[in-house]
């Protein structure tokens, strides 16, 4: 096949870890890990190194925990260049650097970008990494000895900033919905009462989905907790495996106590020709898409995100193949709801012959913060490189089940086909909302809930319902977490009222 010299491939890839108490455990930095992980990528591209490090023209790199968001701490220090410090340790001296917006799906988003501008003639050779070293920064933010990751580093940087539009507001904040936790537990409970099944039910449905992913992070030899657990372990609370929001406990959600790193080196088939990059190592990105939900109380539908569905659906569209075709898969596991979602749309199951992952997803390899599909990138092209002809699918979710982007990644050349996001994305912005009440009063029906459990015991009931006077739509604080321990509080009827600007449901009498 004759493939445009534009033609986008990924020709290198790399991923680096570390476990405190390891042998080989060094206290790397965020950049430390983040380069050890590009200096490999450059070397998996099989072509002289220093050429290809010279000829890098743009390194961009997903932000850190400590960097995504306002007020965000960074315990031991930060770079306030990180793409650069990462250039930096390489040699490499790249015209641009990118620190990209905070979310999940990043490092798809930055691989459909990138191989679009190296398509449209804008780039030749680009650089992508990112890390997380939250265990040592943890371990050692109030030690004597704690080490010093500053840096202070020259040159351009377009920082794009956080990304938290929608997102976050003090409304939904002042009712308990702080964290990304709670807001997701909404959506899993209003999924297991529109499948109208029982508590015990839908925490034997999480544990088994999530019983393969830990049998693939046993053997990885990246990841952070590898350890093969049943279903029922994964869902029976316990000391160590307390409560966190109902329906999760501490097993199920996204381990964010990692040491970890993943780059990606992506250039076109002229410049890969011209530095020698076997034939071997490219892998062709055959379709590809990037969609935004709308933001939580406007969605019609609580139990699942039809825009992550529609990215999905369209990635594979470009790349002109359906999901039975794929041969691996990995599907973002923050939390259950955002597998759940595509596994229902494309009717799998947790046997699926393929898996659901290729690393152990988060909760399991690690949820390296915004990092985590560089991993999975990484290992789907490791993937497909060994298979010829086989084909895999990334899909990464940022956010509140927010942002979606996915990727179809392949080793039979390819050409680049460019995808229509942005008519689907008018699509979505047009779709109708609920009206919302902000000072909500009277009988209302629950909607979502969940209750959130502190460290100390205390919980706190948080709800989404429906006003029955005017089906508008409110969250509020339960006045007792009791009220949401009965068999189903969803269909409930309530009584909410308002005070200084605060919402809250009692008992209907």
């Amino acid at each position: 096949m004759h493939l445009d010299p534009r033609t986008p491939i990924l020709v290198g890839v790399g991923q680096t870890s570390e476990l405190p108490g390891s042998p080989d455990y060094r206290r790397r930095s965020p950049v430390e890990l983040a380069a050890d992980a590009a200096r490999a990528a450059l070397a998996d591209t099989g072509a002289d190194l220093a050429a290809v490090i010279a000829a890098v023209d743009t390194v961009a790199t997903t932000r850190q925990f400590e960097n995504s968001m306002p007020g965000a701490r960074a315990p031991l220090g930060r770079s306030d260049n990180f793409p650069r410090s990462v250039a930096l340790r390489l040699g490499a001296h790249p015209a641009r650097a990118v620190l990209e917006v905070t979310g999940g799906q990043s490092p798809q988003h930055l691989v459909n970008e990138f191989a679009a501008a190296i398509a449209a003639g804008n780039h030749e050779v680009v650089l992508l990494s990112g890390s997380e070293a939250i265990s040592t920064i943890a371990g050692y933010a109030q030690s004597p000895d704690r080490p010093d990751f500053s840096e202070h580093v020259g040159g351009s940087l377009e920082d794009r900033g956080f990304g938290l539009d929608g997102l976050l507001d003090q409304h939904t904040a002042a009712h308990g919905l702080t964290d990304t936790t709670s807001q997701y537990a909404l959506f899993d409970n209003a999924r297991r009462a529109r499948l109208k099944l029982s508590r015990s039910e839908y925490a034997t449905a999480i544990g088994e989905m999530f019983a393969p992913f830990t049998r693939v992070a046993a053997v990885n030899p990246h990841a952070a907790a590898p350890v093969e657990r049943s279903a029922a372990e994964l869902v029976t609370p316990t000391e160590v495996n307390r409560p966190i929001a109902d329906p999760y406990t501490r097993y199920v959600v996204a381990r964010d106590k990692v040491n970890q790193g993943a780059a990606l080196v992506l250039m076109s088939v002229a410049s890969a020709t011209r530095l020698g990059v076997p034939a071997d190592r490219w892998v062709y990105l055959a379709g590809h898409a990037d969609l935004r939900e709308r933001d939580l109380m406007d969605r019609a539908d609580l139990s699942a995100s039809p825009a992550s569905v529609m990215a999905a659906r369209h990635a594979l569209e470009v790349a002109g193949i359906g999901f039975d075709s794929l041969d691996f898969v990995d599907l973002y596991s923050c939390y259950p709801i955002p597998v759940f979602t595509i596994a229902d749309a494309f009717g799998l199951t947790a046997d699926d012959r393929r898996g659901l992952t290729v690393t152990g997803g988060l909760p399991f390899f690690g949820g390296a913060g915004n990092n985590y599909s560089m991993h999975a990138i990484a290992s789907v092209v490791a993937l497909v490189r060994a298979q010829p002809g086989s084909c895999g699918f990334v899909g990464a979710n940022g956010g509140v089940m927010s942002k979606y982007s996915a990727g179809v990644y392949t080793s039979a050349p390819t050409p680049w086909r460019a995808d229509n996001s942005a008519a689907l994305q008018a699509e979505i912005d047009g779709w109708a909302a609920p009206e919302q009440a902000v000072a909500a009063d009277g009988c209302a029906v629950i909607e979502t809930y969940t209750v959130k459990h502190g460290r100390d015991g205390s919980r706190t009931g948080v709800v989404i319902g429906r006003l029955e006077a005017d089906d508008r739509r409110f969250i509020a604080l339960a006045d007792d977490a009791d009220l949401l321990g009965g068999a189903e509080p969803i269909g409930t009827r309530v009584f909410v009222r308002s005070a200084d600007g605060i919402n809250v449901v009692s008992a209907y009498s």
